[in-house]
């Protein structure tokens, strides 16, 4: 069942006076992912309120990992465009793909971009596979 308000099913977990902060922490982390980010002032908020002042770098040294803790709007669209598998055959309990699958597929078939992916350079158009490129 999809959480409507996942605000107020947050505030009593993170209020309570039994769990840790490292179980806070995960908490807040969970309501940043589900909603690709969340504001400046939020964030503020919800570290002064549950006290985590000192840990509350576990929380904002998820942007070096590309995961967009701060976002200025919430409905953000993904940065890697991701791929129709509609289609495709899939086991019987898998939900998603992994965005690797479709960043690994791409740098099979030379297809990914060379501003998002400087590092991957593409096989020269006179290679014949003699050597390392």
């Amino acid at each position: 069942q999809k959480v409507k308000d996942s605000m107020r099913v947050l505030l009593p977990v993170l209020l309570n006076k039994s769990h840790d902060s490292y179980d806070k922490i995960r908490a807040i982390l969970l309501y940043i992912f589900s909603t690709n980010g969340t504001t400046q002032e939020n964030l503020d908020k919800l570290i002064q309120n549950v006290q985590i002042e000192s840990d509350s770098d576990m929380i904002r040294n998820w942007k070096y990992l590309d995961v967009p803790v701060i976002s200025s709007f919430v409905a953000q669209q993904p940065k890697y465009p991701r791929r129709d598998r509609s289609k495709e055959e899939t086991f019987q309990l898998s939900r998603w793909t992994p965005i690797i699958k479709d960043v690994m597929e791409d740098a099979i078939e030379n297809k990914l971009d060379s501003k998002d992916w400087p590092y991957c350079s593409r096989c020269p158009p006179t290679w014949n596979g003699s050597g390392a490129v």
